[in-house]
């Protein structure tokens, strides 16, 4: 029997089970395996691995540092942000650390004490509620097995596993299809690029150099065909004077985008939601790691004392989370209305002049 058990090690799930890990027994489950490579999944998570403001200053607080290994090529200092249909463009200053995501989540896995179990290509399949804890139904190489549990955590992202049969009554945030893809060469400008096109998305595409490459990715509705979509961001790229070869990496997941509070989830009866599973993730630019840790800190003070009543105590914390999701929407308006983005850009509020030789 554990104490609890966190279906999904993300940034999130690691960083639970590691503040926690010393004071419940905790089992810690996650559908990725590690790769022959060391420090690499054999399944890689969709994201541009980008720590954003936000997410440093979560890390200071947690009293970690990147080791240089995790580190890609540019380190990114400012945002283009363009507007295809209208022509605009405009920078400014944001820094952002240019990071290998799959060896990130790897280091934060191996900053688990060792008292956490730990298990890696498996997956929840079901779970139910038995007097006064659940049982889990697991799947690992072919096999199923059965593990009990006091306390459930959910940190298994947009389409959490736990959340859908926890409460079909509590809405899930809205929900996107998000593909990328890396792909040879690019134009040797160190920009993470954010575009907007309501042709191709009523939310937003973008281009981050990485390494030796370019990542080229759109969050696109899932009703739409969202491969043709992509052809045509691909397509206005080029005509844009983008240059780019084949691609050599494919990869897509939901994404969530809160557009309102009552569509955050933290959970119920003993089951706890962090991350994007509870819908914490940036409406207005989808940035989800700061909120993976303040929420995974949350509930971990709220099972500091005692782990009676711990809902509540996590839900009262969360408080400024949910604020924050209101302040992110108010943002979105001036963002993602064409209209209301075309003034903001050519105000040249908070932009930056890009001096070239």
């Amino acid at each position: 029997m554990y104490d609890v058990a966190i279906i999904g090690g993300g940034p999130g799930g690691a960083t639970l089970a590691r503040l926690i890990g010393g004071s419940y027994r905790v089992l810690l489950v996650d559908k990725r395996e590690f790769a022959d490579s060391p420090g690499t999944f054999s399944s890689r998570k969709c994201c541009g691995g980008l720590l954003a403001p936000d997410a440093q200053r979560m890390l200071s607080k947690l009293g970690l540092g990147l080791p240089k290994s995790l580190l890609e090529e540019p380190q990114l200092f400012v945002v283009k942000a363009t507007d295809i249909q209208r022509g605009l463009e405009s920078y400014y200053q944001r820094h952002y650390i240019n990071m290998d995501r799959q060896k990130f989540d790897c280091w934060l896995l191996s900053l688990i004490p060792s008292g956490v179990d730990l298990r890696l290509n498996c997956r929840l399949k079901s779970y139910s509620s038995e007097d006064n804890f659940f049982k889990l139904t697991l799947g690992q190489d072919g096999k199923t097995f059965v593990e009990r549990t006091r306390i459930l955590v959910g940190a298994d992202g947009a389409i959490s596993k736990v959340r859908l049969q926890l409460s079909a009554k509590n809405p899930f945030p809205k929900k996107y299809f998000a593909i990328q893809e890396w792909v040879d060469g690019y134009n040797n400008l160190p920009y993470f690029t954010s575009l907007f096109d309501p042709e191709i998305t009523d939310y937003y595409c973008w281009t981050i150099p990485k390494g030796e490459h370019l990542i080229i990715g759109a969050a696109l509705h899932p009703k739409q065909n969202v491969a043709v979509k992509f052809d045509l961001l691909k397509r206005k790229l080029r005509d844009r004077g983008f240059h780019f070869g084949k691609t050599v990496w494919r990869e897509g997941a939901f994404v969530l985008r809160p557009v309102k509070t009552r569509q955050l989830f933290t959970g119920d009866k003993g089951i706890a939601l962090i991350g994007e599973a509870a819908g914490w993730i940036s409406p207005s630019s989808a940035e989800g790691l700061s909120y993976a840790f303040r929420s995974a800190v949350m509930l971990a003070e709220a099972l500091r004392s005692t782990p009676d009543g711990f809902e509540k105590r996590y839900y009262e914390k969360t408080r400024a989370l949910r604020r924050n999701i209101f302040l992110k929407n108010l943002k979105s308006h001036f963002i993602f209305n064409p209209n209301l983005r075309s003034a903001v850009m050519r105000s040249g509020l908070q932009s930056v002049k890009i001096y070239r030789p």
